[in-house]
């Protein structure tokens, strides 16, 4: 498997419509240094986006937000195409696993790598994260080892990390809930008078979410030092974007009295660029910022998924023609110095994380499957008891049947 299996290396002109131009627009600067998007009106033009590297892997300049990459060198650069590239391995496995039966489920980030590992990166260890279940990306960029979030796909465990060793909450299968978490948590950074920022992930559905609108309420009016990142990826499972929203999903921010903008997802140096801005803003204390990566979801929304029964396949061709990876390698190759040994070494690497994966996945232990009533609560309780005990016998039953079908 190439690491580029999903990439078109010689970009292909769309045919137009909403099959997913991202424009090459920059954005102006608005009052207080805030970045400005235009238009986006129903029946206007498409809105600004912040690019810095064009779907042909040219540099794109931009006086507001390349002060924030302008320390980045060639070599870090390479470590964000390696991520890339590693991250779309990993996901590339997991899919394949559960398709064998391995996993029960497995929700993939394909194509939307760029915006994970840009936004990822733009984070300090002390900042924290609050995903949703499609941030493999963003788990990687915070150590979390990716064979740890396997575990709750194959049925083994509720999640497999620590949240507090790397500040990367347990992924979170309710839409749109951890805009809460997170903004809650901004809150009490806040009164504790640290500078750290809070980082919360959402998809374009989610952001329909009621508890997503509660979460800039109060986000807005008690200052919380967080950043909300949208990956808008045009797809909420079989509904659209333009069924969910009359504006650009960037600008509801207007309404809740903070900043939004728009960034090429397929872009990491801009998602990189954008999210840098937005968390110092919140670590300053100016508050919320409302960040829409404008990407595209290549693959089905989870493996329960058919995408092919509510869209169209030009739409994916197009977007292909934008691929994160090959945008970044095109540049890698043109304005650095990086060899072809580089590449090979990578796809070797690249082979052997899938190898691991496979490896770790199916040596995973069963869990013990009374271990669910244990936490329930935390001095025990009779009708959990009882409960316990019918599971224990309804389980021994089965033990009891085969032994019986033995003699």
């Amino acid at each position: 498997m190439t690491v580029e299996s999903t990439a078109a290396r010689k970009p292909r002109r769309s045919a137009g419509g909403k099959a997913g131009a991202t424009g090459t627009k920059r954005s102006t600067t608005g009052t207080k240094g805030t970045p400005r998007t235009t238009a986006g009106k129903p029946g206007g033009g498409e809105p600004e986006l912040v690019q810095l590297l064009t779907p042909e892997g040219e540099r794109v300049p931009n006086a507001e937000f390349d002060p924030y990459v302008a320390a980045v060198t060639d070599e870090e650069l390479r470590g964000l195409y390696r991520d890339m590239v590693l991250t779309r391995r990993f996901d590339a496995e997991a899919t394949a696993l559960q398709r064998q039966g391995e996993l029960g489920l497995w929700a993939s980030l394909l194509g939307q790598e760029a915006a994970q590992i840009g936004s990822g990166r733009a984070t300090r260890a002390d900042d924290y994260v609050f995903p949703t279940y499609r941030e493999h990306g963003v788990a990687w960029c915070r150590g979390v080892d990716p064979t740890n979030l396997l575990g709750m796909f194959r049925g083994v465990n509720n999640g497999g990390w620590d949240p507090n060793s790397n500040n990367f909450h347990l992924y979170t299968i309710v839409i749109g809930s951890q805009a809460l978490h997170a903004t809650g948590y901004a809150m009490g950074v806040a009164k504790d008078g640290a500078d750290a920022a809070v980082l919360a992930y959402f998809g374009d559905g989610a952001s329909s979410q009621g508890d997503v609108a509660e979460a800039f309420t109060f986000a807005a009016v008690y200052n919380a030092p967080v950043v909300f990142f949208c990956q808008n990826n045009q797809w909420a499972i079989s509904e659209p974007t333009e069924k969910q929203t009359r504006v650009p999903l960037y600008q509801r921010a207007q309404g809740y009295g903070f900043p939004g903008v728009r960034v090429d997802g397929n872009d990491v140096l801009a998602s990189l660029a954008v999210t840098k801005w937005a968390l110092e803003r919140a670590r300053r204390g100016e508050g919320p910022t409302l960040v829409e990566a404008y990407t595209y979801r290549m693959g089905a929304h989870t493996t329960s998924d058919d995408p092919s029964r509510y869209r169209l396949d030009d739409e994916r061709v197009a977007w292909e023609a934008k691929d994160p990876i090959a945008r970044l390698r095109a540049y890698l190759e043109s304005a650095t110095d990086t060899g072809e040994g580089f590449f090979t070494e990578l796809e070797e690497e690249s082979e052997a994380l899938g190898r691991r994966v496979r490896e770790v996945v199916r040596a995973m232990p069963d869990p013990d499957r009374l271990a669910i009533f244990e936490h329930a609560y935390a001095d025990g309780h009779a009708l959990v008891d009882e409960e316990r005990a019918r599971f224990a016998a309804y389980q021994a039953s089965f033990a009891d049947a085969e032994e019986g079908n033995q003699r």
